[in-house]
């Protein structure tokens, strides 16, 4: 009887079967670190199983476990073992997925590490982490099973590593309550720390200072890990320059010279083995233009170079808020965006379903908001809410109204208990 009521009252909240008074019923207060490989061509994806962790301390949401507040272009799914009821979903996009595009891909098998955090179960779960493409339609698919008692899901915590939070709006940092960003030191030398809790600053103050995270400040925690590099600065390919540092980033990602990331995520989440997160920032020492955000994954900025604020809140509305890049090239470029598919970020449309992405906000008698062709890399098929705005150019100020929307959306989706 007291499940039924509990059931009844999630269903009239809106928050799917498994909600906050149900947590610890399904989950204990830790987290279950699943590393995985993704690999294949730019026609095949395998996804294999690696390794399991334990870790103190669950710093994610504890209610509307089951809903997604964007599809994403993968999912990761938690079923209860012996009933098969859905307990948790969890939403991302990769950098394989990205590279599956590029004309190496139609030459050459690849792998890429992933690494997804969920609430550590307390009964056996399935797990199917699921990859789609551009149609949404699934393209690779792994199910597999997790004891919580197997003896090789290693604990992992303190790795020694330093770090200190540079902005919680409590005296002690409240995990149920806020997200929780980590900012992690790249290229950093020993001598370099205090440099790093500085820049860790500059960052905290460039995504404070523009709407809606102004307003939203006190939804965040903010920690700074400060892992030290033998080498200053990331590795530049291009140059032959190849520095040893705790994530191992590097420029000329897929041969751009400006994309600059790691693929090394199982090192990254080690890293972050002795704090609780969410979200994460790869602040890079470095003054060459550079920088990447993956929905979900991880966004990657330099420090040094005169546009470091434009670059790490536009790569943040990637990686957090799952927003569309709004600018476009020629029509020479791969259409990422067919046309008979809506795309999944909230501010892109090819009007397959626009009634659910900004068409209430118009007409606009500002005229801030608007239909805009031109977006997600092309230049025709695609539209955009915005003439400009932070995920266009550097030169905007402010994010549009219909970006803005959608990161109070996802923030509200994070942080409503």
């Amino acid at each position: 009887m007291k499940k039924t009521l509990i059931l009844t009252a999630c269903l009239l909240l809106g928050v799917g079967f498994v909600c906050a008074q149900q947590f610890g019923e399904y989950f204990e207060d830790r987290t279950l670190r699943l590393d995985y490989i993704f690999a294949g061509n730019n026609t095949e994806q395998h996804i294999f199983f690696e390794q399991a962790y334990a870790t103190p301390q669950w710093a994610g949401r504890k209610s509307r476990l089951t809903e997604m507040p964007l599809l994403g272009n993968g999912q990761i799914r938690l079923r209860d073992h012996a009933t098969g009821e859905l307990l948790f979903v969890h939403t991302f996009s990769t950098l394989f997925q990205e590279w599956q595009s590029t004309e190496e891909a139609t030459k050459v098998q690849k792998a890429f590490e992933t690494s997804y955090n969920v609430p550590f179960p307390k009964k056996p779960v399935d797990i199917t982490v699921t990859l789609t493409n551009f149609h949404r339609q699934v393209v690779g698919q792994l199910t597999h099973t997790i004891d919580p008692s197997d003896i090789l899901i290693r604990p992992i915590g303190d790795n020694g590593i330093p770090h200190r939070y540079i902005w919680t709006p409590d005296s002690v940092p409240d995990l149920t309550r806020c997200i929780d960003l980590a900012i992690v030191a790249e290229g950093y030398t020993a001598d370099e720390t205090d440099k790093f809790y500085d820049d860790c600053q500059r960052a905290v103050d460039a995504l404070f200072a523009h709407e809606p995270f102004t307003t939203l400040k006190n939804r965040f925690n903010v920690v700074a890990v400060a892992p030290t590099s033998l080498d200053e600065g990331a590795s530049v390919p291009r140059k032959h320059q190849w520095s040893r540092t705790p994530v191992a980033t590097h420029y000329d990602t897929f041969y751009s010279d400006r994309y600059l990331m790691t693929q090394d995520i199982h090192r990254l989440y080690d890293v972050l083995s002795g704090v609780p997160f969410e979200h994460v920032i790869v602040l890079v020492n470095s003054s060459i233009y550079g920088g990447g955000g993956i929905y979900n994954q991880v966004l990657v900025s330099t420090t040094g170079h005169p546009t470091f604020r434009q670059v790490l809140v536009h790569e943040f509305g990637h990686s957090y808020g799952g927003l569309g890049d709004e600018y476009y090239y020629d029509d020479a470029y791969e259409n990422s965006y067919p046309a008979d598919t809506e795309p999944w970020e909230p501010n892109l449309t090819t009007k397959v379903d626009f009634e659910h992405k900004w068409a209430d906000m118009l007409p606009d008698p500002t005229g801030r908001v608007g239909l805009f062709e031109g977006g997600g890399y092309q230049s025709k098929g695609v539209w955009r809410p915005s003439e400009n705005c932070r995920m266009k150019t550097n030169e905007a100020e402010h994010f549009c109204p219909v970006c803005d929307r959608a990161i109070r959306r996802i923030t509200d989706f994070y942080t409503s208990r």
